[in-house]
């Protein structure tokens, strides 16, 4: 197997943003090149709120990554995240002319591209078309119909759909760092790609990706993806609670919450006491140990439950096998899956983006950099599909994706800014 072409995954969270650099090796694993982050400014809850100091945490990762890494970044992958991404159910229907002829991926893609032109709420546009099965002439519960015959194609379908200004607003923050972009992905459906197994998403499991300003929520049952939902509480939350419960400034809550925090309160001794300095020559701080946990888990046992409701709200909390996978910068909250196990009762482990990295990528296999991981994956698949779909490849860019159709969502807000431009 040949090393794969170059992709970029550009992460824009609340707390950082993290562009990786990442290959297939030729033992199908991901080499990771290099990796930049930093701290971002002007992201709350997963959504720009300041295009300036977006654009510049994007630039200072990318540099980053470029230096480490020796590659010139121009085409970047990006997740796309906040309290505004919906989902739902719906069906597809195709009448095709020809019982005779076998179902081809120009039949399905024709299904999926109607999906598209759903009517949606004001402002909204439809993000993903995932197929979750196909039925061919009444026939149920065919995963894959190409090369079947049939006159009748149905599907069901699981859309996502988001604020076509929220997208419009990473769009432009890429766009004024020098930077295209190739492909717009669900953060959680990345994260899943990262550190979930394919024997999980079968016998049925929800990722958790708690992050610094969304709890992100993806279920999967039968290799299938069944829900997905964005909780509007994050690790910030919890550090502005520390700040406002022990009375001190936010770097030192967020310091305190990394080093001595942890999601249950009964594992800490009363008498464990931590001095935070005064400021300016004021005298110390004594803050309990205890103390400090009980106010963490106040707050990650409401997220928790958010994170219960929308397990019950599926209508899958009893076919999930293989329980709960945490992951995300919360994850590395001390004692976390203990607390999970013990509101919803089911089995619950961390993630590590780490099964599908190649050996040398250690400074990415944190739970925090689960979803960057996952965007390096999605856009590795997609040059995977390119490629297949045309044998000759057409003209590639400087990092090696095909200049073709991209998601219609994309080509939309592509359009929105090709005539902006036009009419300045």
């Amino acid at each position: 197997m040949e090393p794969s072409e170059i992709v970029v995954g550009l992460d824009i969270g609340t707390t950082k943003i993290v562009a990786i650099v990442g290959r297939r090796n030729e033992f199908g694993k991901i080499e990771i090149l290099g990796m930049g982050k930093s701290e971002s400014f002007g992201v709350a809850r997963g959504v720009v709120q300041n295009i300036d100091q977006t654009v510049q945490s994007i630039k200072t990762a990318v540099a980053d990554a470029e230096a480490k890494s020796g590659v010139d970044i121009k085409i970047v992958n990006v997740g796309i995240a906040g309290q505004h991404i919906r989902s739902m159910q719906h069906r597809g229907i195709k009448t095709r002319s020809s019982g005779e002829e076998e179902i081809s991926q120009k039949d399905i893609d024709s299904l999926i591209d109607d999906m598209f032109k759903l009517v949606m709420q004001p402002g909204e546009e439809i993000i993903h078309v995932l197929p979750q099965e196909y039925i061919i002439d009444s026939e149920p519960g065919i995963k894959n119909p190409i090369g079947m015959s049939g006159i009748r194609l149905e599907a069901n379908f699981h859309i996502i759909s988001g604020q076509i200004a929220a997208a419009k607003n990473i769009y432009k923050c890429i766009q004024k760092s020098g930077l295209a972009v190739s492909e717009l992905t669900l953060e959680p459906l990345a994260s899943a790609d990262a550190v979930l197994s394919d024997e999980e998403k079968e016998a049925g499991v929800v990722l958790v990706d708690i992050g610094g300003g969304t709890t992100d929520v993806a279920i999967f049952q039968n290799g299938i993806i069944r829900h997905t939902a964005v909780i509007p509480f994050g690790g910030n939350i919890i550090t502005e609670d520390v700040k406002e419960g022990c009375t001190i400034i936010k770097n030192q809550a967020e310091l305190l919450k990394i080093k001595f925090g942890s999601a249950l309160a009964s594992e800490n001794q009363e008498n464990e006491i931590v001095s935070i300095p005064g400021l300016r020559g004021r005298p110390h701080k004594e803050i309990s140990v205890k103390n400090l946990s009980n106010i963490i888990q106040a707050r990650m046992e409401e997220i928790i439950e958010h994170v219960f409701y929308e397990i019950k709200n599926s209508g899958y909390e009893k076919k999930l096998i293989a329980g709960i996978v945490i992951t995300g910068g919360g994850a590395q909250l001390k004692h976390v899956t203990q607390l999970v196990e013990y509101i919803t009762g089911m089995d619950t482990r961390v993630g590590y983006p780490n099964e599908h990295l190649a050996k040398g990528s250690e400074e990415v296999t944190s739970p925090m950099f689960a979803t960057s991981v996952g965007l390096v994956m999605k856009g590795l698949q997609t040059l995977d599909k390119k490629n297949k779909t045309s044998p000759v490849v057409s003209e590639t860019s400087i990092k090696g994706h095909s200049k073709e159709k991209s998601t219609g969502f994309i080509d939309k807000i592509k359009k929105f800014f090709d005539e902006d431009s036009v009419q300045k």
